[in-house]
């Protein structure tokens, strides 16, 4: 099976779904998101085939979104895909793609529903 992970190395959560695509039997191709984010088209197709909406999809908790004041009224669809294509950390983690569908694998279980 094909199966993509957007991964970063130092998110417990993005560990743990790596290693259940593993224990799944499956070898995903790993992207290391930060250093090789989506392209903006990407981006947008996963978080729509994950059933999210943009702004589900950025990571809130980072220090930054509240530094670009990523939560303040106006703040469109279009400027959060800005903000997470300039700086990939705010893209929420981890994204995995298969043939199956795409997940965000928040809580780590969600990943058995597209393997």
């Amino acid at each position: 099976m094909d199966i993509t992970i957007y991964h970063n190395p130092r998110c417990g959560t993005s560990r743990t779904t790596l290693a259940a695509i593993r224990d799944a039997g499956h070898e995903p191709r790993v992207v290391d998101y930060l250093a090789t984010p989506p392209e903006r088209e990407a981006l947008r197709a996963m978080i729509r085939d994950a059933g999210l909406s943009v702004r589900e999809a950025v990571r809130s908790k980072e220090a930054l979104y509240g530094e670009l004041k990523l939560d303040a009224p106006g703040v469109d669809d279009e400027a959060l895909l800005d903000a997470m294509l300039a700086h990939p950390v705010l893209i929420n983690r981890p994204f995995v793609v298969t043939p199956r569908g795409v997940r965000l694998c928040r809580p780590v279980e969600r990943v058995h529903e597209i393997l």
